[in-house]
């Protein structure tokens, strides 16, 4: 049954779907008012509104056989964008495509619209996900599954995608216009291509023609405002410093020589001082002493629970928003969560390192805008995979999305061994721990900028 309930599902929307990409506004008009005049004359003797239907049927169809003969002529049209890797969720993403006529025919009144792939979920993912909210929908609801399925198609494509007129292109001819959408949330776009479309004569249908330009964009993790930060914390030895630290700070310096120890690796030698003395000479370096920070984010959301979706991504974007402000030119910064775990089991933890030598603030962010909810049994790995490194960390900052006593003792452990520990813990209002301890803040979904400003 739900089986036969997703299948019915998918085919609902490729219909919804070609019909939104060939009707125009008067299109749908029509189809609603021959809709509407299809049920009132059901009985033919008694109305005659089954005329009006006819009539308006006939004018669709007709529509639908010109867009057919019309059909945008697309051979020897190329298209090309100026495509920048990463956009911003939530914000206006902007580029510019160039469109080139190398056919022998003008191409006249058309538009030009992004295609998207295919967004339409698995089985196993719509098996599995719940849209946030869903306990609070009826019986029918939940198991038609109706407003999940259009939920999980809408988070994966923008909003306010807007087409762009082609205008009359000669042969030979080029000409660069301004495409622009905004992504709804984080993650991956994958770009078809461009659609080609021009209305038919009666100006209901729309003929369309596809060129293939496949592309991909990253939605980056929106960002929010913080208030000045400052790291407390002081510099700390950091073994093997000089591969990690690759000169930040007291990155390592060339001291002085003196005579070989056992231990000593083999690329220390100074070979000239050796073959001058004859006897075994090292190059002697400063230990490496500098901050570093870690950012650790908590995934462990419950999916089971209301409202679990908006808690998360703005977990996401408030880490995102550290990774942007904190600056690496001094320290180093790790980010460490749990992702792409299938099993308590099985943890799976994630640390990536920002810092000169190191990765980007872009790519850090790249790496924030894939993650999703893990299981919540999986924190332990986290905590133990943050504790293994508090010997080199000068300050935390924990971003939590729930609490009970594994995350208490996180806190505490941390605290305990002299760490500066920094805790925002993102929750529903109606979900706040009634008692905290101190230096743990809390932020509720949709005000998080409102709580920042009220931390001290």
């Amino acid at each position: 049954m739900r089986r036969f309930t997703f299948l019915a599902l998918r085919a609902m929307s490729a219909l919804d779907h070609w019909l939104r990409e060939r009707l125009t506004l008067a299109g749908w008009v029509t189809l609603g008012t021959a809709a509407a005049a299809a049920a009132a004359g059901m009985d033919t003797n008694q109305t005659v509104t089954y005329r009006a239907f006819t009539f308006l049927a006939a004018l669709l169809v007709l529509a639908w056989g010109a867009s057919l003969v019309l059909r945008p002529r697309i051979r020897g049209l190329a298209a090309s964008r100026e495509l920048p890797r990463y956009a911003t969720a939530g914000e206006p993403f902007s580029y510019r495509v160039t469109v080139v006529n190398r056919g022998p025919r003008p191409v006249a009144d058309a538009e030009i619209t992004e295609r998207f792939r295919d967004p339409r979920p698995g089985f196993e993912e719509f098996r599995r996900v719940r849209e946030p909210g869903e306990e609070r929908r009826n019986w029918w609801d939940r198991s038609v599954g109706f407003f999940r399925w259009r939920w999980l198609i809408e988070r994966r494509l923008p909003r306010e995608v807007a087409p762009a007129a082609l205008g009359v292109l000669a042969p030979g001819e080029r000409v660069s216009l301004r495409q622009s959408f905004v992504p709804r949330r984080r993650g991956r776009l994958e770009l078809a291509g461009l659609t080609v479309s021009r209305g038919d004569p009666l100006g209901l249908v729309k003929s369309l023609a596809l060129l293939e330009l496949p592309a991909r964009v990253i939605a980056l993790p929106r960002r929010y405002r913080l208030p000045e930060l400052v790291l407390a914390g002081r510099r700390k030895y950091q073994p093997g410093g000089v591969s990690q630290a690759a000169s930040v700070g007291d990155s390592e310096e060339f001291l002085a020589l003196r005579d070989y120890r056992p231990g000593d690796p083999l690329q220390r030698v100074h070979w000239k001082s050796f073959a001058r003395t004859g006897k075994p000479v090292v190059k002697e370096y400063q230990d490496e002493f500098f901050e570093r920070h870690a950012l650790v984010l908590d995934t462990g959301a419950d999916t089971r629970t209301s409202d679990w979706d908006a808690a998360f991504e703005d977990a996401v974007a408030l880490a995102a928003s550290f990774v942007y402000t904190i600056d690496t030119h001094e320290c180093l910064l790790d980010v460490l969560f749990v992702g792409g775990a299938t099993s308590p089991e099985e943890p799976s933890v994630r640390a990536y390192t920002a810092g000169r030598g190191q990765m980007q603030a872009e790519h850090m962010l790249e790496a924030l805008a894939g993650i999703g909810p893990s299981d919540a049994a999986q924190f332990p790995a986290l905590a133990r995979a943050v504790v293994a490194r508090r010997e080199t960390l000068s300050s935390v900052i924990v971003i939590l999305v729930a609490w009970d006593e594994a995350r208490r003792a996180f806190i505490d452990g941390l605290r305990a061994t002299g760490n500066e520990v920094r805790a925002l813990l993102v929750c529903r209002k109606d979900q706040a721990p009634a008692r905290l301890p101190m230096g743990v803040a809390v932020l509720h979904p949709g005000e998080i900028e409102q709580g920042l400003a009220a931390i001290k």
